[in-house]
């Protein structure tokens, strides 16, 4: 943004509505309230239907969201921002769209050098009935992030009948991919796609067995070790790995790569990219940024001032 931070109206997205509304709110509490004091005037909002319309009466200068999940995700909420023509947060329409596909992200990803998990996409019904692929492996919506849906089916077990279910809502088709042992890491990224830089790595310890939502997001629910005590070779991999993902899918400001590292085999393979990771208390972005000396609030007014339209 050319104007001064201080003369600026920021509209804050949050809430919104999928299945991640809760962590949603939490990051847009946090943005939010490290803008007091930094901004003209905040605008906090609970995103809707109506958010066009409520955003056209605003008449925000920069929109800044947080949003996670579908539709504040996926590339909607990024269509009704360049159609209104706000500078705003994060990756553009494309970027969201492609990496909340999983799908389509690990097609690209493959394409560009990058090692990522095997298995593929099934119809939820037969997920339920046998095993697609030989045990153990992780069952995960398509179009779903934050670990929502998730599971794991280990070695013995039947197959779970969740995606069978009417209770299921994310989609007819299932990512089921193999399941790698080791250890579950992170990297944020930040930046242009044309100059994106990886900042730590963080090897991530769920208290609990799987690192599912819950893992993720109560307190206490996971050990976070940053930097990572790693081989020094598969620390750098990370990082590069991270910045060649951020670029391939076209991603803007902020993003967050996942990882698994099986360290008998030696083998780093990426889960997924996050377009909108998260600035929850138990958030890994804002954890790796305070690391390299770089504040929440510092983070968060970052974000506000490489927003921009189109994206």
């Amino acid at each position: 943004m050319s104007r001064p931070l201080s003369e600026l109206h920021v509209a804050v997205l949050m809430g919104g509505l999928s299945s991640e509304r809760d962590v949603s709110l939490s990051s847009g509490k946090g943005c939010a309230d490290a803008l007091e004091g930094q901004v003209a005037r905040i605008s906090r909002i609970d995103a809707g239907r109506d958010l066009a319309q409520v955003l056209t009466d605003l008449k925000p200068d920069v929109v800044l969201n947080a949003l996670h999940g579908e539709w504040g995700e996926d590339g909607c909420v990024q269509g009704i921002l360049e159609t209104l023509a706000i500078p705003y947060s994060h990756s553009g329409v494309l970027a969201s769209a492609l990496t909340m596909d999983k799908d389509k992200t690990k097609s690209i990803l493959k394409a560009a050098g990058v090692a990522v998990p095997g298995g593929g996409l099934f119809d939820r019904h037969e997920v339920a009935r046998r095993h697609v692929i030989p045990p153990p492996y992780i069952v995960k919506p398509n179009a779903e992030g934050s670990s929502v849906g998730v599971y794991l089916v280990s070695e013995g077990d039947a197959p779970r009948p969740e995606p069978g279910t009417d209770a299921w809502t994310y989609g007819d088709l299932v990512m089921v991919e193999p399941y790698i042992p080791g250890r579950e890491l992170a990297v944020a990224v930040i930046g242009e796609t044309t100059g994106p830089r990886a900042l730590t790595v963080t090897d991530i310890t769920p208290v609990k067995g799987f690192y599912d939502y819950e893992a993720k997001y109560a307190p206490g629910g996971s050990v976070h070790k940053l930097p990572a005590d790693i081989p020094a070779h598969v620390f750098e991999a990370a990082l590069r790995q991270s910045e060649l993902a951020h670029a391939a899918l076209g991603c803007r400001g902020v993003s967050r790569t996942d990882f698994r590292y099986d360290d008998v085999k030696d083998v780093l393979v990426l889960l997924e990219v996050n377009t909108q990771p998260g600035m929850t208390p138990t958030s890994l972005v804002p954890e790796q940024a305070v690391h390299l000396g770089m504040s929440y609030q510092d983070l968060v007014r970052w974000m506000v001032e490489d927003a921009s339209c189109p994206r």
